[in-house]
């Protein structure tokens, strides 16, 4: 049934990590020198190596002569995603959701997803060179803006390091695993293809293993006490509003642009989608293991959810039309 729905196992465990970190938040601790965080922190690392042995150089550059594509793609995820957040400050300012906020803006600053993106532009017939491409290349710009975005608020957050420190600790974890798989493509590319399910489950076990980090430090520092069922209710309907929001205005521009079917299917999953990989990841660099983190993570939790099933519905539909 969850399948159907566009759910899968994972969001199931990620509900489970949350109840896990409110029934037992010491497991985040530090113990005889071993940590939860320590472990997942290395776990980063492999994922963005892996990543990048599986983009092949020749896709990517087939994907270049759509630079339109491109431009579009971008702009909305690193330009209208911050900027309907940011639009939305003075309402929480000072109040006692403006963590939620600090969340909401940070998921608006991510990079897009790179497999789900694929995936449901391969099931609507849509672009899958320029999807790939633009995907990839979210990532790897993601590790620059991303960071230069959240300058803006990192003092509301406390305790978080220098914008310089943090590029430069993205640039080791993210950016030279990626480099380094991208060289080794042509000898390795193959193994990474053939044992993607499990590195897929790798990934998934080392999001979960940060998500529950960072809940239990959120538990620990009772953070969570101003969150009631109504307040989600509102945040969940919000996530739901954004994508469609978004969804339409790139669907719009398209139709400005000439584009056709295939380019419009491209553009519309890569530049409505936000990566919770990245999301986790790099919550791990800029907020330094600040209490926050847990709060901070939730509203991307909920748009992940909400974008897979939103856009599995929207592929799928999109894959019995014959026009967009």
């Amino acid at each position: 049934m969850f399948q159907r729905a566009g759910f899968d196992g994972f969001i199931i465990a990620l509900l489970l990590m949350i109840l896990l970190a409110r029934l037992w938040p010491e497991g985040s601790l530090e113990w005889k020198g071993f940590s939860i965080s320590r472990l997942a922190g290395y776990g980063v690392s492999i994922i963005f190596f892996f990543y990048g042995l599986r983009l092949d150089p020749v896709k990517l550059k087939a994907g270049l002569q759509h630079w339109r594509l491109h431009l579009l793609v971008h702009l909305t995820t690193f330009g209208l995603f911050p900027f309907i957040a940011w639009a939305t400050k003075w309402i929480f300012e000072g109040s006692l959701y403006y963590d939620l906020w600090l969340g909401f803006f940070f998921l608006s600053t991510l990079p897009s997803t790179v497999s789900s993106s694929v995936v449901m532009v391969s099931i609507a017939r849509g672009n899958m060179a320029a999807a790939i491409f633009n995907a990839s290349i979210s990532s790897l710009i993601g590790v620059f803006i991303t960071p230069l975005w959240m300058s803006l608020v990192m003092d509301s957050i406390g305790n978080t390091p220098a914008l310089g420190d943090i590029i430069i600790k993205l640039v080791l974890q993210v950016l030279v695993p990626v480099i380094a798989g991208i060289l080794l493509n042509k000898q390795l590319g193959y193994f990474a293809e053939r044992n993607k399910k499990i590195l897929k489950m790798f990934d998934q076990a080392v999001i979960l293993l940060i998500v529950y980090t960072s809940f239990a430090d959120s538990f620990l520092n009772k953070r969570f006490e101003t969150l009631d069922l109504l307040t989600l209710v509102i945040m969940t309907f919000s996530m739901v509003v954004l994508f469609f929001v978004v969804f339409f205005i790139i669907r719009y521009f398209c139709r400005l642009l000439n584009f056709n079917r295939e380019d419009t299917i491209a553009a519309v999953f890569c530049g409505s989608k936000k990566s919770l990989v990245h999301g986790t990841v790099m919550s791990k660099v800029l907020f330094n293991a600040s209490p926050l983190t847990g709060i901070i993570l939730l509203p991307l939790m909920i748009y992940h959810a909400c974008q897979l099933l939103i856009a599995s519905i929207l592929a799928k539909r999109f894959n019995e039309k014959a026009s967009f």
